[in-house]
């Protein structure tokens, strides 16, 4: 199934089975030539069935097809090495290539999982979250020779002419997609109408909270009239849903300050007194995935925190805990 979109521009609903976020749109731009798929879906045969039966309804060879990855996540990348075919050019930013190319290394999850037990979260919960993390379950396999693309690159395919964005925040090398003539923009999870893109920190690198205020910023001039965003519907209140993300984050730092107004915490007990917008009644009845999101939105909250100079971190027993630097100041 496919829906049409705009002349020669149609959008494939990929289920995601089991996720909260339902199905991944995928954009096909058919050319006379050639075509350009944005966005594939989980590497599992119920995504590549959904994906493959839109594209042949399309008319589309893959042979014939070349893919734009907006970044390195499964439920976004996951088919690509499968479906594109040895001729294909591959689209991918830098920093998500890279990190797509050794997320097969045990090294990949194992500094992840000892980032984590650092700051609380421990036990068969954290084995549990890692084992059935989407990104190890169902991410790209074998090919890795991505034609790189920077900001301000071009693709042309049929009447469209793209503009690439560099949109870092949501991952460290998310790229989006702009149209100007047709004031068309496809943004991946960059920006999203009814959820709100997780932004998280599973490392001691970066600030991505930082960088995702900065590229919602960064592309809040654009003329844009209709939004294809990576999950859910698509839009047109391009400035106002801008506008509502920033302000739910600001929202969540204001709520991370009072919980520490509690005292010292790690971010495993930060996030388990955060608000999220989900079905369970309970921090405990989350299962250990959601647990993990949560997690790393918590820590890069944290992190954005530390850098603006509001919260200060200590190591006691090997473990890191927050708290506010008046607090540190001031005593206790």
């Amino acid at each position: 199934m496919f829906e049409e979109i705009l002349p020669n521009l149609y959008r494939i609903e990929v289920p995601l089975p089991g996720s909260p976020l339902k199905a991944l749109n995928s954009y096909v731009i058919k050319g006379a030539r050639r075509s350009l798929v944005v966005d594939t879906g989980w590497n599992r045969e119920d995504c590549k069935k959904a994906l493959t039966s839109g594209l042949g309804e399309l008319g589309v060879d893959l042979k014939e097809a070349d893919f734009f990855i907006t970044h390195m996540h499964a439920d976004h990348s996951g088919l690509v090495s499968s479906l594109a075919a040895n001729t294909a050019t591959i689209y991918f930013g830098q920093a998500d290539a890279a990190i797509v190319a050794s997320s097969d290394a045990p090294e990949h999850w194992e500094k992840q999982a000892d980032f984590a037990r650092e700051r609380g979260f421990t036990g068969d919960e954290l084995e549990k979250a890692i084992g059935s993390h989407p990104g190890r379950r169902y991410s790209s396999r074998s090919r890795s020779d991505f034609h790189i693309v920077k900001d301000g690159d071009t693709i042309n395919i049929g009447d469209y002419l793209f503009e690439c964005i560099e949109t870092p925040g949501h991952t460290k090398g998310h790229m989006c997609l702009y149209e100007p003539n047709k004031k068309i923009f496809i943004c991946g999870d960059h920006i999203l109408i009814d959820i709100t893109p997780n932004i998280t920190l599973s490392s001691n690198e970066g600030n991505p909270l930082k960088e995702y205020l900065m590229s919602l910023d960064k592309v809040y001039d654009l003329d844009v009239e209709l939004v294809l965003p990576g999950h859910r519907g698509i839009f047109k209140n391009y400035k106002e849903r801008i506008q509502e993300l920033k302000h739910h984050h600001q929202v969540r730092l204001n709520e991370v300050i009072s919980i520490l107004e509690k005292g010292k915490q790690n971010a495993f007990q930060v996030a388990s007194q955060m608000t999220w917008d989900v079905t369970y009644k309970s921090w405990e009845a989350f299962p250990p995935g959601q647990k993990w999101f949560a997690f790393g939105e918590a820590v890069a909250h944290l992190r954005y925190l530390e850098e603006e100079g509001k919260v200060a971190t200590e190591v006691q027993g090997r473990k890191v805990v927050y708290l506010l630097k008046e607090k540190r100041n001031g005593g206790e």
